[in-house]
């Protein structure tokens, strides 16, 4: 797995504290894993030469993650003590830059925000053979917030589609059962097309997506494995497999977390079910957890933003200042 982690900082490898002063405008550096030796800080401009310096910290799969730390927005620090944390997790197959618009939605209002994707392999494959691959990136990520002396801070999660919803899953598990982690303040969560259950064409959809440029017979080959497992795994003998490995969304709507939730879809989404969100939605509300629906009637399948840029950024922005008005967790 690769990591990309991208921290702006007032001295040259100073660790960033809880607060950070305000004053002069930070430049670019990189601070490593917790378990990397430190690398050396590169110009904006010459970021691309550092891939292969962090390469191999999580493993071979691809997976790629930065992070981005304004810490407290200059000059309101004393008024509204440190700004939260947003991590993002993307959908199968998503690219950093698209990812990086909305993390831009957070970081202008000075937020410190980390973003992760999921690799592909692991989420179409892995995950449907019942093979937990993703628990110890979803550990690794809530590390960083101790690396980084950021874990007093509250912490927003925007997930996108069921690529982000399978990594979520195991952040809520470790939230709520393992030590640290467990006194983290969670202020709430953005879901973006997700969750969904078990649109199998929907699936298929989004797999031959991230497999456009791959060569014709082997993308063939890899859907009909897919869909092949699915069909066994997930629908066939899923109710022998869920004793085994439960399902995401199965675990979604049992799960132990009481903070906000926003759920923003699209009935033309044809990936994820406008129905199946729907249904998530409200059982998390009988559950007692404050609950915010949106349907976008007709943008595509992780493209509200794009379909309505204004509108969204406003949704996520209004969300977040809420959570922060109200008592986190």
């Amino acid at each position: 797995m690769w990591s990309y982690l991208w921290i702006p900082h007032r001295q040259a490898w100073a660790k960033p504290k809880a607060c950070c002063p305000g004053g002069s405008s930070p430049h670019l550096g990189t601070l490593p894993l917790p378990t990397a030796p430190p690398l050396s800080p590169v110009p904006p401009m010459a970021v691309g030469g550092l891939w292969g310096a962090v390469r191999g910290l999580w493993g071979p799969c691809g997976e790629r993650g930065e992070l981005t730390a304004p810490c407290c927005v200059p000059g309101s620090a004393a008024e509204t003590g440190c700004q939260p944390v947003v991590v993002l997790l993307g959908w199968a197959g998503c690219q950093d830059r698209y990812l990086a618009k909305y993390s831009a939605i957070y970081s202008q209002k000075g937020c410190t925000v980390i973003r992760y994707t999921a690799p592909w392999r692991t989420v179409f494959f892995s995950e449907s053979f019942g093979i937990r691959s993703l628990r110890a990136p979803a550990r690794r990520l809530l590390e960083l917030l101790f690396a980084h002396s950021i874990d007093r801070r509250p912490v927003l999660f925007h997930v996108f589609s069921n690529g982000g919803v399978m990594l979520y899953r195991y952040i809520l598990e470790a939230l709520h059962t393992q030590q640290p982690f467990q006194h983290l303040k969670v202020l709430g969560t953005i879901f973006d097309s997700a969750p969904g259950r078990r649109n199998f064409r929907g699936s298929l959809r989004a797999l031959a997506a991230v497999l456009l440029s791959t060569n014709v017979l082997l993308r063939y080959f890899l859907i009909f494995a897919f869909a092949a497992t699915v069909v066994v795994l997930r629908i066939l003998l899923y109710p022998l497999t869920r004793f085994v490995h439960e399902s995401h969304y199965d675990a979604l709507l049992k799960a132990p977390s009481r903070w906000p939730e926003l759920y923003l879809y699209s009935q033309a989404d044809a990936v994820i079910s406008a129905r199946d969100v729907k249904r998530m939605a409200d059982a998390r509300q009988r559950l007692g957890v404050p609950v915010r629906a949106v349907d976008f009637s007709d943008s595509a399948h992780v493209s509200h933003m794009r379909a309505y840029p204004t509108y969204y950024s406003n949704l996520c922005v209004t969300f977040l200042s809420d959570c922060v008005r109200g008592s986190p967790r």
